[in-house]
């Protein structure tokens, strides 16, 4: 368990050879590791590149050069999809979406920026160090690894990841002749390579030997109207496009997707993958997403293979299931075949047979289908792809018994990564990943497959250089209600306190918490309470990155309660509804004493609470777990919320009170006792109340602008205008509120005012609508949200904002489709003055409205509402009704002249 303090010996050293995307990802894991555990050692990086991450690669500046996978599937953590789409909007593409395809270039700048960061933080914990220069041997000096270096020098280091990827091009293909000729260019992505090529202008024709995603790119970046590209391959076929609107991955059948199914022979493998397509492409018309079912068993289904099927599939099938696999972006497709239909892409299916000089440089003569045809061009250049290694590193391996290929002879054997001998033993000092592997997991080199490789290797790594864990622990802290604390007395003062404001609904518990994982990167509960802060509350805070933090500690830290609390936050973040109501509630039951655990479950103010379990309400839980909170203020306060939303006040009265005495800044309790204040008719001393506690304990209150809504709401039935005016300009205009709040509370105490007479002219409700932004106002994710949206876009008399809403509405969730969508045709007619349609709508909607959440005093705006439309329709009669109705619950000045002057109408 850390402290928070590094410890480790600072003198062992892992050393990553190759800083391209696979060594940058191990690199980037290793640190992560190093910092969470606080185990020092140092971090080697050796390549000749000039930045990190870009490799091959990510190194072209090409902007038509695009990935092709998705943003969305490039993060360089496999526990963490949406980074690499997060950094995307941070750093000058705030509209990107994860169907996006990114330039490879910038996906270069992230990785090496991702690498940076991780190393600077990291920074007194783990020591890295760049060698520009390369490995071309390996020996073992005592018990360490020693490198020799192409610069003269050697590095010793305990563990070593070689991270090399693809080999290069060899031209093994190419006659003599070619290989031999300055207009023959091995390998494209050499930086300068193309220099000669680009500086002649449109008259030189070009081969491009190969026909995959490497000539594609090639095509885009040399395209001129006067040139001629030619495309050679044994196949001829061109990379499959990627759908402009994917679909999701197609199920796969119980023969593929089943790891206890008996291993498939070849043949019957063959026969269900096309039965699988052939079933993807009847239901949904389109044969990707069968495709992009398979790659998660895709690995498993090559290693069950036997090596003589593994080389059939090589022989037979590869080339078919490449081009399917490995697609183009759309915009790289459609410029792709607007060069193809302008003639200056030309297809050819066959092989190099021989080349000499020609009339435009050089004669290339190819073959295939029974036919030669010989193909004058300027320049040849190898897209065939990685070629048999000639890096004097794995040369020297392979020869001296320390790797051995693997039976295809595409790679090396490995066990999970770590390189096996020509004796069948696992080397101590060597581990790999990505392309050297790729004869044992056939799909190995794209980033989805890579990162998932770059995190196990160095798990494996930090676990060989940090050796078995102590059997015993130190003595823990505790929170504050007595659970132990996997992390140090700091990092758990900082965790205590974030919690006691969440307790109080207190603001600055963010603050707290990201303190506490500052303090010890490794502690999953803070990392977990955290996103919860921010997932539940809408804090600036990267609520995934906080997450997958969280995860990756509880794997290596953490006792049972705390993954189990981990698992909560998970299954509420990314989980449905109702699998983390479940979740929390069966959390509870193991640990009822955890007062954040029941915050969360229990809709008060600060937290949304249980949603979908019909059978286990937040009353029943706060009334089981009183037991062991044994009176405790915290457990007062919410216990008196939910009586007062039982109707019991004046029971609800006294627990606020006896809340409050023990903790007088108790905001759960606060909020109770607005309610009852306001539910009773005690108007003024709600009010006093409210803004002495404002004054003083309330001051820190994460949630001020709800209190002095509250505090309006009393101002309102005293018909205090002038008070209301005051109050909105001092602590609820946007200048004070941002984001939901000045919808929920700024917003709809506007339409109040409005509605009932209290606001003379137009309300200011447009500079509302600029603090709240449209993606909440036009697409809020929950009803509550969305009723409060309405309300808004009704005060500006938006129309057309409205119906957008409606039909957000009609597509969303079943409460905001049968309550918020006829609520925004209610209020359209109230916009357009059409008064008893108005009434008629709104009458309808009102019985509904209990389950859009919130309380009883929030959604009464929609009763205000539809009197002000019963009073403008001439229907006095049904409003006094509806005010005497009220008026018998509680009291209130405006309610009573309201009725005494439709009395006398």
């Amino acid at each position: 368990m850390s402290s928070g303090m590094p410890s480790g010996n600072p003198a062992r050293t892992v050393a990553v050879v190759g800083a391209g995307a696979a060594g940058t990802m191990v690199a980037i894991q290793l640190c992560e590791a190093g910092r969470r555990r606080g185990f020092r050692f140092e971090l080697v990086l050796v390549d000749p590149a000039p930045e990190a991450g870009r490799g091959g690669a990510y190194a072209t500046r090409d902007p038509r050069h695009r990935l092709n996978v998705p943003a969305g599937n490039m993060s360089c953590h496999p526990d963490d999809p949406g980074h690499f789409v997060r950094w995307l909007c941070r750093h000058g593409e705030p509209d990107v979406s994860p169907a996006d395809f990114a330039t490879r270039y910038r996906y270069g700048a992230y990785l090496a920026d991702t690498l940076g960061q991780a190393v600077i933080a990291a920074r007194g914990t783990v020591r890295v160090r760049r060698l520009r220069t390369r490995v071309t041997g390996y020996a073992e000096a005592g018990a360490a690894a020693r490198l020799t270096l192409a610069d003269g020098g050697t590095l010793d280091a305990d563990c070593v990841v070689l991270a090399t990827g693809p080999a290069a091009p060899d031209a093994g293909w190419a006659p003599g002749a070619l290989a031999a000729d300055p207009r023959f260019v091995a390998d494209p992505w050499a930086p300068g390579a193309l220099d000669a090529l680009l500086a002649e202008g449109e008259n030189s024709d070009v081969l491009l030997v190969g026909t995959g995603l490497t000539a594609m790119d090639l095509a885009m970046t040399l395209d001129r109207p006067g040139r001629t590209l030619h495309a050679v391959s044994r196949n001829g076929l061109l990379p499959q496009a990627h759908a402009v609107a994917p679909l999701p991955p197609a199920p796969l059948p119980p023969a593929l997707s089943d790891e206890h199914t008996p291993d498939l022979p070849l043949s019957r493998l063959r026969a269900a993958v096309h039965r699988h397509v052939g079933r993807t492409v009847r239901a949904q018309g389109d044969w990707r997403p069968a495709v992009d079912g398979l790659r998660p068993v895709t690995a498993r289904l090559w290693t069950a293979l036997t090596a003589r099927e593994r080389a059939e599939f090589l022989a037979c099938d590869s080339a078919l299931w490449n081009v399917h696999r490995h697609r183009m972006p759309p915009a790289t497709a459609e410029c792709v075949a607007r060069i193809a239909r302008a003639g200056r892409l030309r297809t050819h299916r066959g092989r190099v047979v021989a080349a000499g000089e020609g009339p435009g440089g050089l004669a290339v003569t190819v073959a295939g289908g029974g036919a030669r045809r010989e193909l004058a061009v300027g320049w040849v250049l190898d897209c065939t792809g990685p070629g048999r290694t000639a890096d004097p590193l794995w040369r020297g391996l392979l020869a001296g018994g320390r790797a051995v290929p693997d039976p295809t002879g595409m790679g090396v054997a490995t066990a999970d990564g770590r390189l096996l001998s020509a004796h069948g033993r696992a080397d101590r000092h060597l581990w790999t990943l990505g392309a050297p592997r790729r004869g044992e997991l056939w799909e190995t080199t794209a980033v989805p497959e890579i990162r998932v490789q770059a995190a196990a290797v160095a798990a494996a790594v930090f676990g060989a250089l940090a050796g078995p864990r102590p059997a015993r622990r130190p003595r823990r802290p505790a929170d504050g209600m007595g659970f132990a604390l996997s992390t140090g007395a700091d990092s758990a003062a900082a965790y205590r306190a974030g919690v006691a404001r969440l307790l109080k609904v207190s603001a600055g518990a963010e603050d707290a918490f990201a303190r506490a994982t500052a303090l010890d990167p490794g502690f999953a509960l803070g990392h977990a309470a955290l996103a919860l802060v921010g997932h539940e509350t809408g804090a600036d805070v990267d609520v995934a990155g906080a997450l997958a933090a969280a995860e990756r500690s509880a794997r290596e830290r953490a006792d049972d309660r705390e993954r189990a609390f981990v698992d909560v936050v998970s299954r509420r973040v990314r989980g449905t509804a109702a699998d983390g109501d479940a979740a929390l509630v069966r959390y509870l039951g193991a640990h009822p004493g955890d007062a954040l655990a029941l915050a969360v479950a229990v809709p008060t103010i600060a937290f949304s609470g249980l949603h979908d379990l019909e059978e286990v309400s937040a009353l029943r839980l706060v009334e089981q777990t009183a037991a062991a909170h044994a009176g405790h203020w915290f457990h007062t306060s919410l216990l008196a919320f939910l009586r007062q939303e039982q109707g019991r006040y004046d029971e609800a009265g006294v627990l606020a009170e006896r809340a409050l005495a023990a903790e007088p800044a108790s905001g759960h309790a606060m909020h109770a006792l607005a309610h009852v204040h306001y539910e009773c008719g005690d108007h003024e001393a709600g009010r006093a109340r409210l803004d002495g506690w404002l004054a003083s304990r309330g001051r820190g209150s994460a949630h001020r602008a709800h209190f002095s809504w509250h505090a309006a709401l009393h101002e309102l039935a005293l018909e205090d205008t002038g008070a209301v005016r005051r109050r909105w300009a001092g602590q609820l205009a946007p200048a004070k509120v941002r984001g939901v709040r000045a919808l929920v509370d700024s917003g709809s105490l506007l339409w109040r005012a409005r509605v009932t007479g209290s606001w003379a002219g137009r309300v200011p409700i447009d500079d509302v609508l600029g603090a709240v932004g449209a993606e909440i106002l036009e697409r809020p994710a929950t009803a509550f949200t969305a009723l409060h949206a309405a309300l808004a876009l009704a005060a500006a008399d938006d129309l057309a904002g409205l119906n957008r809403l409606r039909v957000h509405a009609l597509g969303a969730d079943a409460v905001q489709r049968e309550v918020v969508a006829p609520l925004c045709e209610a209020l359209a007619c109230v916009v357009e003055e059409q008064w008893v349609e108005a009434a008629g709508r709104l009458e309808r909607v009102l019985p509904l409205l209990g389950g859009v959440g919130g309380s009883a005093a929030q959604r009464e705006v929609v009763e205000e509402t539809m009197l002000y439309a019963l009073v403008s329709a001439g229907r006095h009669r049904a409003a006094r009704l509806r005010l005497e109705e009220r008026l018998a619950r509680r009291s209130s000045p405006r309610d009573d002249r309201s009725l005494a002057a439709l009395s006398m109408a």
